[in-house]
């Protein structure tokens, strides 16, 4: 088989030139993905797959502070647990109170993918951009000093995004 270098195999025939504009997200960080039972899930994982080991967390009003979904204060909790594979986080959550877009994710979806978490080289500058493509920010919190931001980007992005105000260890 000979190669058309300028037309490399396996590229679309109507594939869109990469365009000046910098990036915005410099890495993939993390799946997350929404269940109904946490401790079964992750048993499916370890037992079928061998993914593990999960670190389990319990977010809530104790743990995590400025709680806002959709802009407005709002109590609420979650059970969530993360392993990692290869180089991506996986994060399994489990929504236990309170109306959140994991709540409603998994009632209008039923479980599965809801985001996917991006690293950036400067998050204020990242959402401010966010903000001036139309994109809210829809639940955000604060634990450990670290900010959390799911962004409205399933329009166009087909995936809510998530980012944090530091680099995560």
């Amino acid at each position: 088989m000979s190669v058309n270098k300028s037309n490399p195999p396996f590229a679309h025939p109507n594939q869109v030139p990469v365009g000046t504009t910098p990036p915005i997200f410099s890495d993939t960080l993390q799946i997350g993905i929404i269940v109904r039972n946490l401790d079964e899930t992750m048993r499916t994982y370890i037992d079928d797959y061998g993914i593990g080991p999960w670190t389990v967390y319990d977010f809530n009003d104790e743990t995590v502070d400025e709680m806002i979904v959709d802009g407005a204060p709002q109590r609420y909790s979650m059970r969530l647990a993360t392993a990692m594979i290869g180089k991506l986080q996986w994060e399994l959550i489990e929504p236990t109170s309170g109306d959140t877009i994991y709540s409603r994710f998994l009632a209008e979806h039923g479980e599965g993918v809801q985001h996917i978490a991006l690293d950036v080289d400067n998050y204020e500058h990242t959402v401010d951009r966010l903000h001036a493509l139309g994109k809210k920010s829809t639940q955000s919190g604060r634990m450990g000093g670290v900010t959390y931001s799911y962004f409205s980007t399933e329009s166009d992005l087909k995936v809510a995004i998530e980012l944090y105000s530091q680099k995560l260890s």
